[in-house]
């Protein structure tokens, strides 16, 4: 039986982009098929300044195509370009996101670490320095933001058909939770996942920002590779807890970012302790040292160690970030801590 087209591209789907879980036949990476005999040359189009990347995709892609029943000698040529002048990090062709200034993601390489809380506090304690601020919730299966900011609002449209984001603490909000009631889950495969993030962060009316925090949803998937081989990240900030299942993970995240160029600006040690109410003796639940082991190994900054805290978590139940309600805790002074300093970094 003569290869067809199909089984090299079935083949090909089997080699992921590094780093990432989505395949590069998913991402148009695969321009051209040739084949002839036992004889396949595949055409790969890839814009990157890592030189590993185009690398491994060739080793990966030609051991997968000999797999095939048939193929005699297997050919993967690459295009390699530049990203374009100011797309800053990464991948295949990120720009700017007219009138904003910086993009920060936020991220974890695991769930339940308390991301989305460090996302919306950062964001309020941005604004609290006199930054212009906005929040997009790239979380489309488990949105979160909507909750932490009380706002049932839907978002609106302009007669160009850009959306309208909804503003609480004068910051400006996106989120998947303004569109869909709390029973309603979203249910999208891949291709519309894609398109709706595209749409949270081209058409969108953010207008004219200093930055805008992406609360990326946990892991190194579909999502997070759309994000940075598309926007051009001012740099990311990892966000974990101080058990080593956490820290294995974050590691997982940072070297995402590092395989496409984007700067870790730092990582956030949420959880990282307990205060007793009643005596204020510390209880270390997680662990201790962890983040603070991490950050060296990474050679990043320890941004802070955020405690385990009732008050935060009833405020973010209720809707109302403990940085702009409690602007005298100490949690609330950890975050502006952070904010002063991604001032300084950035600006």
């Amino acid at each position: 039986m003569p290869i067809s087209e199909e089984q090299i591209k079935d083949a090909l789907k089997t080699v992921k982009y590094p780093g990432f879980s989505r395949d590069i036949v998913s991402f148009g990476l695969v321009k051209d098929v040739q084949f002839s005999g036992g004889s396949v040359t595949v055409q790969l189009a890839i814009t990157t300044n890592e030189p590993a990347i185009p690398r491994t995709i060739k080793a990966e892609a030609e051991e997968a195509l000999h797999q095939l029943a048939g193929v005699t000698q297997a050919k993967v040529l690459i295009d390699i370009h530049a990203p374009p002048s100011g797309a800053g990090a990464a991948g295949v062709g990120a720009t700017r996101i007219d009138g904003i200034r910086h993009v920060i993601a936020v991220a974890s390489g695991k769930g339940g670490v308390g991301k989305s809380t460090v996302a919306a506090n950062l964001a309020v304690a941005l604004e609290r320095t006199e930054a212009r601020v906005g929040l997009c919730d790239c979380d489309i299966y488990g949105p979160s933001i909507s909750l932490m900011f009380g706002t049932r609002d839907r978002p609106t449209a302009t007669e160009e058909n850009k959306i309208i984001p909804i503003e609480q603490y004068n910051l400006k909000l996106m989120s998947m939770g303004f569109l869909l009631d709390d029973t309603s889950p979203a249910v999208l495969r891949g291709p519309m996942v894609t398109r709706y993030i595209q749409q949270f962060l081209r058409q969108v009316e953010w207008g004219e920002l200093d930055y805008l925090i992406l609360d990326l949803p946990p892991g190194t998937g579909d999502i997070q590779l759309t994000i940075v081989q598309t926007v051009a990240l001012a740099g990311a900030i990892i966000v974990t807890t101080p058990q080593e299942v956490a820290l294995i993970d974050a590691r997982k995240a940072s070297t995402m970012f590092e395989k496409v160029n984007v700067p870790v600006l730092g990582l956030i040690e949420n959880m990282s302790y307990f205060l007793s109410p009643s005596d204020g003796k510390r209880y270390d639940i997680f662990g201790s040292g962890g983040g603070e082991r991490e950050a060296k190994r990474l050679r990043v900054p320890l941004l802070a160690q955020i405690p385990i805290d009732i008050a935060t978590r009833e405020s973010g139940d209720r809707g109302m970030p403990i940085t702009a309600e409690a602007r005298q805790s100490a949690v609330a002074a950890e975050f502006m801590r952070v904010a002063q300093h991604l001032r300084q970094t950035l600006d």
